[in-house]
């Protein structure tokens, strides 16, 4: 396993935040003012017939309504009223006692039972375990960030991460890739799920992944191949190593930047073929 403590200057944050955009989950999920159930205020649930019963994360919140996003991608808002029993696995919140909507976290992983009406589709049931609240709670209060819409995350991401000395970087992690290739290799599957599992036992920590490639090719190829070789290696944490995906920074290309050897030799080539993968973890709570 290629686990490498952190040096000063072994990531362009700056350049690395500025052109980050928005790329499928990131660490914190945003409220997101666009959606839409049409129709009147639910109407009591006694009648209704039952809707499909949807899992996933709380990707986003506007006032009485909620979008769930499933683990293939696939969005669904659903309106949720003060009849919505909401209820959480164990014993922090009394064992399944009834909550209020407010405990609804953006990036919590929900499993929502729903009734069919005019409207759409209406939660007549939304359950949660209380490790993955507590984690999203840690998130919303330890980053003090509420998205007010999606063309903020750029900038929201930035200011999370973009003052690097507010952050301690626990470890960093490469995998490496074959010349042109974006497939994982065995060994580095392996090292990602063993880097997971560290990152796992430090609390509150979050990963910032990172492609690049060696000079072989052109900028533009070079920056397609290195998003995705980021983005094989975010796939593979999220889907094999089970780690949750509100607690990944948007993933990143930055090509033939930053390289770890020379790119004049062989050798050095292979070892720039890589995705870094870098425990972050803030200097306000970390040891805590």
């Amino acid at each position: 396993m290629n686990l490498l403590s952190a040096k000063p200057g072994t990531l362009i944050l700056g350049a690395l935040l500025a052109a980050a955009l928005p790329a499928g989950l990131s660490a914190q999920a945003q409220t997101d003012p666009t959606i839409v159930v049409t129709g009147e205020v639910p109407p009591p649930f006694a009648g209704l017939p039952a809707g499909p019963d949807i899992k996933g994360v709380i990707t986003a919140r506007n006032a009485d309504k909620v979008k769930v996003t499933a683990p293939d991608g696939t969005a669904t808002v659903i309106a949720v009223s003060n009849e919505t029993r909401v209820k959480a696995s164990g014993g922090l919140f009394g064992g399944g006692a009834k909550l209020t909507t407010d405990a609804l976290l953006n990036g919590l992983p929900v499993t929502v039972k729903t009734a069919q009406w005019s409207g759409g589709l209406v939660a007549t049931q939304i359950t949660f375990k209380n490790g993955d609240y507590k984690t999203a709670q840690m998130i919303r209060n330890g980053t003090e960030q509420r998205f007010a819409e999606q063309t903020a995350a750029t900038e929201a991401l930035r200011s999370r991460v973009g003052d690097i000395d507010n952050y301690n970087i626990k470890s960093t992690t490469n995998v490496f890739f074959d010349t042109g290739k974006s497939a994982l290799s065995q060994q580095g599957k392996t090292e990602l799920c063993q880097a997971a599992s560290q990152a796992e036992g430090t609390s509150n920590a979050l990963l910032l992944v990172v492609g690049y490639t060696d000079t072989v090719g052109s900028d533009e190829y070079n920056q397609t191949l290195s998003e995705k070789r980021a983005g094989a290696v975010i796939n593979y944490l999220q889907q094999a190593c089970h780690w949750k995906p509100w607690r990944v920074l948007t993933p990143t290309g930055m090509a033939k930047a930053d390289p770890l050897a020379d790119n004049n030799t062989a050798e050095g080539r292979a070892q720039n073929r890589r995705v870094s993968v870098n425990v972050l973890v803030s200097k306000a709570t970390d040891g805590l």
